[in-house]
């Protein structure tokens, strides 16, 4: 009685060829459990023992596509062993080529990621330019997604999708999507002309769009400044390609000008004594470089005035070079005698 219920038909195969092929996809999922068992408990272990990581990427990035694909081609040939209807069939056999062919594409993501992460992003970490450090994400995920693009594409094909019409479809669609979405396209291109230009690099002080701060992040589509005041700003990568942007870091040296006045009182060689001190200051300070400029350049309303220019060294605290040098202009004129003139008028009047 039992062979009799075995050889009975249902859905056009009998019991034993239902078994035989339920039997081959668990067989298939046993062998890929016990391959992925040997991938982790036995190859790793000898890799691990090699002086190269390689091996031990590979292994890693591998064991599970491979599982995958052993169990899909197990569940392929299981079902082979069944006669099915036709679109059953086909509908079937393009199921498995769409799934091994996208598992190929994740295996290959995988191993690209795992090339990028062990070997590239250290050596960009050592690197003293930072445009690699920008660059890199960017292109890591680019590749990604080539990668998955081709491979849903060559699956679909091979699924029997006409691939060339939905390419078709989709430019057009995408030619809307771009219409609509022009500001990000414009701001994506931005920030490809902020990577090869380089107007500036992260954590530069620039000033752009009426902001001054520090660059603290540099995106595709937009780049985060911190502002003087400690509030972050959003800044979209096509601002920097149509406004002109003053990088502050890169000023060779900060130049100072002073005009001071002194009283109309003040005499001739006390006027020579304050600019020769002026130099002397300049010579004296740390931080500042060796050029300077002092003259005695006019007559002003109420004061007679010293022009004083120099310049603080690129990396030298501009703040403090600016307090030392004010200080002692302040100290040393006033042991000197040098008074500072403030606005004044004398009024004249006639007696009739």
């Amino acid at each position: 009685m039992f062979e009799d219920l075995l050889g009975q038909t249902y859905y056009g195969n009998t019991a034993t060829q239902w078994l035989t092929a339920l039997g081959v996809i668990v067989g298939a999922v046993i062998v890929g459990k016990v391959i992925y068992w040997i991938f982790g408990n036995v190859i790793k272990k000898f890799t691990e023992k090699t002086k190269t990581k390689l091996d031990d990427l590979i292994i890693d990035m591998i064991e599970e596509p491979i599982v995958f694909i052993i169990t899909v081609s197990g569940v392929w040939v299981g079902l082979g062993t069944l006669t099915l209807p036709e679109p059953a069939e086909r509908w079937t056999s393009n199921i498995i080529h769409f799934l091994i062919i996208l598992t190929i594409a994740w295996l290959l993501a995988r191993l690209l990621d795992a090339f990028v992460r062990e070997y590239l992003v250290p050596i960009t970490e050592k690197s003293e330019t930072d445009l690699d450090d920008q660059l890199l994400p960017i292109v890591r995920k680019g590749m990604k997604i080539s990668i998955w693009a081709v491979g849903i594409i060559v699956a679909l094909n091979n699924a029997g999708y006409d691939v060339g019409a939905m390419i078709a479809a989709l430019g057009i669609g995408g030619l809307a999507l771009a219409m609509a979405a022009k500001d990000t396209v414009s701001n994506i291109f931005g920030g490809f002309t902020i990577f090869t230009d380089r107007p500036f690099s992260l954590n530069d002080r620039v000033k752009v769009a009426g902001y001054d701060g520090f660059i603290r992040e540099i995106g595709v589509r937009s780049t985060r400044l911190e502002t003087l005041e400690g509030r972050v700003v959003t800044i979209p990568n096509s601002k920097f390609s149509d406004m002109p942007v003053e990088n502050i870091s890169l000023e060779p040296s900060r130049k100072v000008v002073l005009n001071l006045g002194l009283t109309y009182d003040t005499k001739p060689e006390k006027m020579q004594e304050a600019m020769e001190i002026l130099k002397d200051i300049a010579a004296g300070t740390d931080g500042l470089e060796d050029k300077v400029l002092v003259s005695f350049n006019a007559f002003g309303d109420s004061a007679m005035n010293i022009l004083f220019i120099y310049y603080i060294k690129t990396g030298a605290d501009i703040l403090g070079a600016q307090t030392d040098v004010n200080m002692s202009i302040l100290n040393k004129f006033t042991s000197a005698g040098l008074d500072f003139a403030f606005p004044t008028q004398t009024l004249y009047t006639k007696q009739v």
